[in-house]
């Protein structure tokens, strides 16, 4: 009998993972874990599948942790936002000698979790870290384009899009003022170097960018994701980037003001003789206006897209090759929910067998992931209009071809 965790099994990310292993046969019991008891048995119901569950888990208190993962094979954590849940449900993983994934996409803990590496494997522990969409699906695209396709890479630059989920939790809120108020990393003349956001280094890195089945110069704004980091540890490159934007355009303008205007702040305030916190009001306060951008901007239903593109020499000539994964009925909770789904059922396959913190380059074949998506994601299947992964050659005299892995 194998059974796996999610835990933050109710969010955004979680919901999807949820449904994704309980439909695959990998697991005889899916657990949802999450602080909300009833919302996570409403879901179990819902699903309506035997072999879901649910149970209370508080992700900040190491010994509900441990008692939640004890008989589980596999720990996979979408509890958001990450620089406050990770440490404690990963440490909790190692100490319990779980093997664990996540989609952690803050960069900042990220680097701090990857300081655990020589303490999970003593513990003979694998700790998939960052296996969402980005990070995730893009470090592994670019590892086949590394591994696969060019014999030299210049360049790695991720771009991504996406909006219109049903619904935005306050923990994908949260990562997006943590990104905007934190340094970001970029990979640049082969130095790690940082920006920030709204300074003119930061200002400087914005560009529009053709987004497939999603939209032509979309702008897009440095992310302070995982992959900058990680990506150069495996791969020999120059450069690696990382840009992206929320829809619609709007929404990520709001966003961007409440977050310059200080109102990330966690600094209470005194107003009129009651203390307020200026990051609980903002967070409220998009979550209540996005409704209202969504309606007026007629945004219709949710769609997302995530593309990179890597650059450099094939038998000493340039070659550039573009990936890119789009639907335009899916985004951030299917997107990101379903490749951590498939991280854990590689991770209980034993196709994952490097021991020790990890992120997807380090660990994961993409050939492996690829077959096992298409089985999941089949065009058409679950109304999904997923085609699998638009792959287009460039040479150095600009022709084109297209083919879908």
């Amino acid at each position: 009998m194998a059974r796996v965790i999610v835990l933050g099994g109710c969010g955004t990310v979680g919901s999807y993972a949820v449904r994704t292993l309980a439909s695959l046969g990998e697991f005889s019991e899916v657990v949802i874990g999450d602080i909300d008891a009833d919302k996570a048995h409403a879901l179990a119901r819902h699903i309506g599948s035997g072999k879901v569950t649910a149970r209370r888990v508080d992700a900040l208190d190491q010994r509900s942790v441990e008692d939640a993962i004890r008989d589980c094979d596999v720990v996979l954590n979408c509890t958001g936002p990450f620089y406050t849940f990770v440490r404690t449900i990963l440490k909790t993983a190692i100490a319990c000698r779980k093997n664990y994934v996540d989609v952690c996409d803050d960069v900042d803990v990220t680097l701090e979790i990857l300081e655990m590496d020589a303490e999970a494997k003593r513990a003979g522990v694998t700790a998939l870290v960052g296996m969402g969409s980005s990070p995730g699906v893009t470090n592994l695209m670019a590892k086949f384009a590394a591994d696969h396709l060019l014999d030299e890479v210049e360049s790695i630059d991720i771009f991504h899009a996406h909006g219109g989920e049903p619904v935005e939790g306050e923990g994908v809120i949260a990562h997006r003022l943590h990104c905007m108020s934190i340094d970001i990393p970029m990979f640049l003349d082969g130095c790690l170097k940082y920006v920030r956001f709204f300074e003119p280094e930061g200002l400087a890195l914005q560009e529009e960018v053709d987004f497939y089945r999603l939209g032509e110069r979309i702008r897009v704004y440095p992310y302070p994701h995982p992959e900058q980091v990680t990506i150069p540890r495996y791969i020999a490159v120059k450069r690696v980037t990382n840009k992206g934007t929320v829809l619609p355009e709007r929404y990520f303008e709001l966003i961007k003001d409440m977050c310059r205007l200080g109102l990330a702040s966690k600094e209470p305030l005194d107003v009129k003789g009651q203390a307020v916190v200026p990051y609980d009001f903002a967070i409220a306060y998009i979550r209540a206006q996005r409704e209202r951008i969504l309606a007026e901007t007629g945004f219709g239903p949710q769609r997302g897209c995530v593309k990179v593109v890597v650059e450099g020499a094939k038998a000493g000539r340039p070659r550039r090759y573009v990936f890119s994964i789009a639907s335009e009925d899916q985004a951030l909770g299917e997107g990101t929910g379903i490749p951590a789904a498939l991280g854990a059922v590689m991770m209980h396959q034993g196709a994952i067998e490097a021991k020790g913190v990890l992120p997807p380059e380090g660990c994961v074949d993409p050939y492996a992931f690829l077959s096992l998506i298409r089985t999941v994601l089949q065009p058409g299947k679950g109304g999904t209009s997923f085609e699998g992964v638009l792959v287009e050659s460039i040479d150095e005299h600009g022709n084109r071809e297209e083919l879908f892995l």
